[in-house]
């Protein structure tokens, strides 16, 4: 059932997060934080001052909820809907992971990290991990 089609009482059963898990999830497209909480509050029937008053608590819970990712565009999507490419860099060579590959190497990748650092050792500023959000398309592209 569509969000317009539930009657207010329902909607107003459901959190913030839930209902911005639905509106995503219909309108199948990123939205920024304005926008999808005056959908809400379209939905909810409030005023522009309630509007006002509870954007930034709504801004706050969004940041805490593991189902969504915030993009450089400044808009929300599912994170169901992204991938993560994560990259280690290290002098000796470069290497690349995604979370499609096999278990077993990261595995034994992780065993050598925690062998190799003690609590009291401080990490290298040479060693970095860069995290980049990456859509299903462009992995695909990258891919072939």
């Amino acid at each position: 059932m569509k969000l317009k089609d539930m009657p207010k009482v329902e909607l107003e059963v459901l959190s913030y997060t839930d209902l911005t898990y639905m509106i995503l999830k219909e309108n199948k497209k990123t939205m920024n934080t304005p926008s999808i909480f005056k959908e809400i509050c379209t939905l909810l029937e409030y005023t522009d001052e309630e509007y006002a008053n509870k954007i930034g608590d709504y801004y706050t819970t969004l940041t805490l909820d593991k189902r969504f990712v915030l993009l450089d565009s400044a808009e929300w999507d599912l994170r169901e809907n992204r991938s993560v490419e994560v990259s280690y860099d290290d002098d000796e060579e470069d290497e690349s992971f995604t979370e499609e590959e096999d278990e077993e190497e990261e595995d034994e990748e992780v065993e050598e990290d925690v062998d190799t650092i003690n609590d009291d050792d401080d990490l290298e500023d040479d060693n970095t991990l860069d995290l980049n959000i990456v859509d299903e398309d462009e992995l695909e592209e990258e891919e072939m």
